[in-house]
């Protein structure tokens, strides 16, 4: 069974996709302001917004100052809206005693899936998973690539010519069934650890805030991945005012562990 999916209006032809912010403040106005330069009015934001030992009330300004931004919601958005303070992780817990109500409302009315027009599908993880991989599978104690035959039976019964994802915080396109599979990568959170479902790690290498820009020709859907590099000290310094060299580790470097 799917998610719920909202119905949007169709997409222009050119548009920017953005993902998991984790509450990076500064990678996502820079990255903005890049969007804005290119012109590109159209932006997609395919969740976890706001959960990150960085700045979430910062970055929820940023985001409720674009309301013409189409969003749809995390896994980490959903644990905030759903789990009490004291069954909460410790980033989670950290990102929800920040947050505003107005934040929080924002989040809550955030569909978890959507369609723009007939042809273009936004998930943040799986159609009907919001916290598994769409185009990863976990490999020892990192990733690999997910066979194509996988993706495709998850996607199954979604006629879209362009699925857009996100959640593994890695830049990937996959042809698959007829479709272009999207993940634009992380703005915000380069590198993490997750013990679910089995221990393992995701590092990027790079402090690069990364996105990508999506355009439609004859021949179809095709993506351009970008990364912007932005300064990266303020962040840093939030996370271990939290406590979390972890994540000032990551988000300098772009990786997770020593």
């Amino acid at each position: 069974m799917r998610l719920p999916a909202a119905r949007l209006p169709d997409p222009p032809g050119r548009f920017a996709v953005i993902a998991d912010i984790h509450g990076n403040a500064d990678a996502l106005a820079a990255v903005l302001a890049e969007i804005d330069r290119e012109g590109l009015r159209f932006v997609v934001n395919l969740g976890d917004h706001l959960s990150g030992p960085l700045d979430p009330a910062g970055t929820a300004e940023l985001l409720l100052a674009r309301p013409e931004m189409v969003c749809i919601r995390g896994n980490h958005d959903r644990y905030l809206l759903e789990n009490p303070l004291d069954q909460m992780s410790a980033t989670d817990r950290v990102s929800r005693e920040a947050l505003d109500v107005a934040a929080m409302g924002w989040l809550r009315a955030l569909p978890v899936t959507a369609w723009l027009g007939d042809y273009v599908y936004l998930c943040h993880a799986r159609p009907a998973q919001d916290d598994a991989y769409l185009m990863e599978v976990i490999d020892g104690e990192g990733v690999a690539e997910r066979p194509a035959e996988a993706v495709s039976a998850d996607l199954d019964g979604i006629d879209a010519g362009l699925v857009l994802c996100g959640h593994s915080h890695l830049q990937r396109a996959m042809e698959v069934g007829g479709r272009l599979a999207v993940n634009p990568g992380s703005v915000g959170c380069p590198a993490y650890s997750d013990d679910t479902p089995t221990p393992h790690a995701v590092e990027t290498g790079s402090p690069e805030a990364k996105w990508a820009v999506v355009a439609r020709s004859r021949e179809g859907w095709g993506v351009e991945f970008r990364s912007t590099r932005y300064d990266a000290a303020r962040m840093v310094a939030m996370a271990r005012a939290y406590g979390r060299e972890d994540w000032a580790r990551a988000v300098r470097t772009g990786w997770i562990r020593g």
